[in-house]
């Protein structure tokens, strides 16, 4: 009975931040001309702004908090390790190297910024999360334990992280505030067009999560265990791996890098639900990263003075108190 009212709960919390969200910006509109825009469907600047802007921009939070909470499910199963999230393997960095090497080579040729475009600095962002999953990949199959690969994902994300340090401090000034405007993460850049090729991504890594719940809860108990009860762990961690590289790096290359909640979520999904199956935390962490999502997202508007307080902050001021209080609890 009580995880049927946390469902109910969950659901409608959801929908009314997504509403919120969307009737929520730096123009006030009457709830009257909202409901108009909505149903008839005409042309007014009302409209343009709530289905060209505002509606993209809350489907986007729902898509980057529900990936980024089972990408980090996932990593913080996989490497029985509380503390880690879906950036583990350094694909953040891999999308930020690409995203780098995409502004500061036309810094370091000469080129104009005004060739530098948004959907470049996201297809430069999936190749470079792309080339960092098939190395950590390749490694993942020389090694025996996913401790070794969690050591070994750090490093790699640390050379990606030095490489993108070292093109910092010899590129132009307005390539590095591109630069690091990117890394600040926002929805707003995320219209209908990206969003048609970044929600087809993110659901083959929502489509994964019936086939990885069964083995991940066994593999809770450790590889041997797993192991002996049937399950292939090469093949699971294969795929696990696929997944939350799909999610994560499909969100990243659209918003930049988002911290804190594929970590925060998981453990606050547990607390509530007080359960470890797999089949209850996957949808949970899901829709309650959707309206983490949605909720920063609305609060990020709060001056209402045109501005709009860049994301990573607010997903840190919540999601570090969480991660400072798993740390004292745990001890």
């Amino acid at each position: 009975m009580r995880q049927l009212v946390i469902w109910i709960a969950g659901v409608a919390m959801l929908l009314l931040l997504f509403v919120v969200d969307v009737v929520t910006g730096s123009v006030s509109i009457p709830l009257a001309s909202i409901v108009e825009a909505m149903t008839e469907g005409n042309d007014s600047l009302y409209h343009t702004i709530i289905f060209d802007i505002r509606l993209p921009k809350a489907l986007t939070a729902i898509c980057v908090g529900s990936a980024l909470s089972l990408s980090g499910l996932w990593m913080q199963t996989l490497f029985r390790n509380p503390l880690v999230g879906p950036y583990v393997l350094g694909i953040s960095s891999g999308a930020t190297l690409g995203v780098s090497l995409y502004l500061f080579v036309f810094s370091l040729l000469g080129i104009s910024s005004v060739f530098v475009s948004s959907w470049g600095m996201a297809l430069s962002a999936m190749v470079g999360a792309a080339s960092l999953f098939l190395i950590v990949l390749l490694v993942s199959f020389r090694l025996p334990n996913s401790v070794s690969l969690l050591i070994a994902g750090v490093m790699l994300g640390s050379v990606a992280t030095a490489i993108v340090s070292l093109l910092q401090h010899i590129s132009d000034p307005d390539s590095v505030k591109l630069f690091v405007n990117w890394t600040l993460g926002s929805l707003s850049g995320v219209t209908w067009d990206k969003l048609w090729v970044m929600i087809p991504l993110v659901a083959f890594g929502w489509l994964m999560t019936p086939m990885l719940c069964k083995p991940l809860d066994a593999m809770l108990l450790g590889d041997d265990y797993a192991w002996t009860v049937g399950v292939k762990v090469k093949m699971v961690r294969f795929l696990t791996i696929l997944s939350a590289t799909v999610l994560t790096g499909a969100t990243t290359a659209f918003t930049g890098p988002i911290g804190f909640v594929g970590i925060a979520v998981p453990h606050l999904v547990r607390g509530l639900l007080k359960s470890s199956s797999h089949h209850l935390l996957a949808p949970a962490c899901m829709m309650c990263g959707a309206s983490l999502m949605l909720l920063c997202d609305v609060l990020s508007q709060l001056p209402n003075n045109g501005y709009v307080l860049p994301m990573n902050a607010l997903t840190a001021l919540i999601g570090a108190p969480v991660v400072l209080w798993i740390i004292i609890r745990n001890r």
